[in-house]
């Protein structure tokens, strides 16, 4: 029995049921076009935060881009919100607050190249949106609808209650979607935004609607037969693995030797969190909410897009259309690099999203 299974618009891949490895490595590229970014798992003593520069919120731009052991090794602090447990790491006591946000299927963790590096002039906070990560796993309709409202809720509120005010917002991927639908719901709490590879949602419902029949007619079988709970749950058994991880990583960065092991460890982690599999089939069925095109036009606060011109998910000449809306300050491709450029080279990204947010907290 043969079942249309990759929910890339591009393509529709017909495989079999026995064939579940074979499926889950076709289907994965298609479900995680706005996805893949490592997650850590159990958090539970928070850290000091990093000592403060010389120059406290002067232009100095780090270049010091390792991955501290205590960050990775150390448990993250935990917000109670709506009554849930939230996961977030800490890091800095000096400058602007910059929140950074993951996308699908992500954490905290998918910044750690980049909290040590930002926290020398920063103070730099990093959640794990609820559904994601550490944090709490409601199941999804009876007791949260996981959408772009409910994830700019709790961005809003992280902001007032843990950061104690605005930040500048830093998103990746479906991140950024959530931190432009924030600045628009709670202007108050966003300073700025720093998009890097935004999510343009290409499964979205509109956007399904200008394809062709065949390519959209695809998609939508393939969520309503993952909508089956034990396909879905085939499915995500097959799909968490290392081998599958590890060769869809290695689609998404342009730069090998930035797939490792702890990068693939901290996107397992999760995995058998209670309700995770429902999560994703939750998101993967999300094709409603906004589109990154609906918020840049109301966006109340100044952009920055960055955007790896390699991306096999989100292509750079679709990216630099949003370039066009007013609110977006500059558009700066980062040549070679993938669907991740904050982890895929940290070197390049650090100093960028430094400097962009310092120059508008000084002015």
């Amino acid at each position: 029995m043969g079942i249309v299974s990759s929910l890339n618009p591009e393509t529709s891949v017909p495989v079999g049921l026995s064939d579940s490895r074979s499926a889950s490595r076709k289907i994965a590229a298609g479900i995680f076009k706005s996805a893949l970014h490592p997650t850590p798992h159990t958090l539970e003593v928070p850290f000091g935060p990093m000592p403060a520069n010389d120059s406290g919120i002067a232009m100095n731009l780090s270049t010091d881009n390792q991955t501290s052991p205590s960050l990775i090794n150390s448990s993250a602090l935990t917000w109670t919100w709506q009554g849930w447990q939230i996961c977030y790491q800490a890091q800095g006591n000096t400058g602007p607050a910059v929140v950074l946000v993951h996308g699908f299927g992500a954490s905290w963790g998918h910044w750690r190249k980049n909290i040590p590096a930002l926290a020398t002039s920063c103070r730099v906070y990093a959640i794990d949106l609820i559904g994601f990560g550490g944090s709490a796993k409601p199941t999804p309709g009876a007791e949260i609808s996981y959408t772009f409202e409910t994830w700019s809720q709790q961005i809003a509120d992280f902001c007032r209650e843990v950061v104690g005010g605005s930040a500048f917002l830093v998103g990746n991927s479906i991140g950024c979607v959530a931190v432009m639908q924030a600045a628009v719901s709670y202007p108050d709490i966003a300073l700025g935004i720093i998009s890097i590879n935004c999510s343009l949602r290409l499964l979205h419902d509109r956007k399904r609607s200008e394809m062709p029949a065949y390519k959209s007619l695809g998609a939508a079988i393939a969520q309503k037969v993952l909508s089956i709970k034990w396909i879905s749950q085939l499915f995500f058994k097959q799909l968490a693995t290392r081998k599958t991880v590890r060769k869809i990583l290695l689609e998404a960065y342009q730069r090998p030797e930035a797939v490792s092991d702890e990068l693939i460890d901290i996107i397992l982690a999760p995995a058998s969190d209670p309700n995770a599999v429902d999560v994703f089939v939750a998101f993967i069925s999300y094709s409603q909410g906004p589109l990154p095109e609906d918020l840049l036009p109301i966006l109340p606060c100044p952009a920055l897009l960055l955007w790896g011109t390699d991306d096999p998910w989100e292509p750079i000449a679709l990216g630099r259309e949003l370039a066009e809306f007013p609110a977006v300050e500059k558009f700066i491709p980062l040549e070679g690099l993938g669907h991740c450029p904050h982890d895929e080279a940290p070197e390049l990204v650090n100093p960028i999203v430094q400097e962009w947010v310092l120059e508008r907290w000084a002015g």
